[in-house]
């Protein structure tokens, strides 16, 4: 992929950027067959890719600058701010959000966060499109709630010049530190979650819920884990760390008993929501962490140290939590 941003050095994200896809691809499937050596495998998959640009579905920029010229990208380890609103993995798209975006933060009277000063109030712009229908989740990142109504004074100028904008909320993160969103969310629109669809299979994005990026590849992975499930003779099916339900509401049937866990309680709101118009009965989601799964099972991890120790053990968890017969179902997403 060609990136005049990594050109001129001024964005080095992109590591493997001047390595051919074909390249990449070859290379990691070596790592995993050299990291599966000691075991069978049976056959090996063609490796699946997407596109190399135009791809992500979500933008995370650093809001710098001032006020009046409002910078949106990224900082350097330098403090020194990079405008990222031209980066090639973002669709066609986003750039006339972007453009709108910038004088609506002056039109708000929105100033940036200064990390070396502490002061300012926006810290980030967090958007997300879905490629279903189009429509865009906007959230504002704020230090407090001190320009809360300003921004929704301002909130129909943007709406107006932006109808895709479905989904507007204000995230307060008031603590001094590279964190990108706090625990309190403000909707400031009445609808609360976009609308996706994956291989004819409804999904729903919603504020501090976790989403792949990469459509494409994602909707492949989904499929390809809903065509190996349903060649095992699986009455019930443990989705750990679920999300929004991806990977579990792909591989469901009505025969099916699918038990989903996870810690964001905004992902399991979406997962319930795609149950439901599915029409599936005998779909549970669950929102609470790894070592409860444990312990309510009846049975002890045998690490007794919290969430974290869990974690580091989790093979040994599950070979002691859940009864013979039932299907363990985890992908973890790198």
């Amino acid at each position: 992929m060609q990136c005049a941003l990594y050109d001129a050095e001024r964005c080095r994200s992109c590591q493997w950027i001047t390595q051919p896809v074909a390249g990449q691809l070859f290379a990691k499937t070596a790592d995993l067959q050299n990291l599966l050596a000691d075991y069978p495998v049976g056959e090996w998959c063609a490796p699946v890719s997407g596109p190399e640009s135009a791809f992500r579905n979500k933008a995370k920029m650093v809001v710098s600058g001032s006020v009046e010229k409002p910078l949106l990208g990224m900082l350097h380890r330098d403090g020194t701010p990079e405008d990222l609103c031209d980066c090639p993995l973002y669709p066609e798209s986003f750039a006339p959000v972007f453009s709108v975006l910038k004088p609506f933060i002056a039109r708000a009277g929105l100033t940036p966060y200064n990390v070396a000063r502490k002061r300012g109030e926006l810290k980030y712009l967090l958007l997300t499109e879905s490629r279903f229908d189009g429509g865009m989740m906007l959230r504002f990142v704020l230090r407090s709630e001190a320009k809360l109504a300003q921004l929704r004074a301002a909130l129909p100028w943007l709406q107006a010049q932006l109808p895709q904008l479905k989904v507007i909320t204000a995230n307060i993160q008031p603590v001094h530190m590279a964190i990108m969103e706090g625990e309190t969310e403000i909707f400031l629109t009445e609808q609360q979650a976009l609308a996706e669809r994956f291989n004819d299979v409804p999904l729903w994005i919603r504020p501090q819920s976790f989403f792949q990026t990469n459509p494409v590849v994602a909707g492949q992975l989904y499929a390809t884990a809903r065509d190996w499930v349903r060649q095992l003779p699986v009455n019930h099916m443990w989705d750990l760390f679920c999300g929004v339900g991806g990977f579990g509401l792909h591989c469901a049937t009505p025969q099916m008993k699918l038990t989903g866990i996870e810690i964001a309680p905004e992902a399991i709101t979406c997962a319930k929501q795609s149950a439901q118009e599915l029409g599936l009965q005998n779909l549970h989601f669950q929102a609470f962490g790894f070592n409860s799964v444990c312990y309510r099972s009846g049975r002890s991890s045998g690490s007794g140290a919290g969430e974290s120790a869990a974690s580091r053990d989790w093979e040994t968890a599950v070979r002691f939590s859940f009864p013979h017969g039932t299907a363990f179902y985890c992908l973890f997403q790198l």
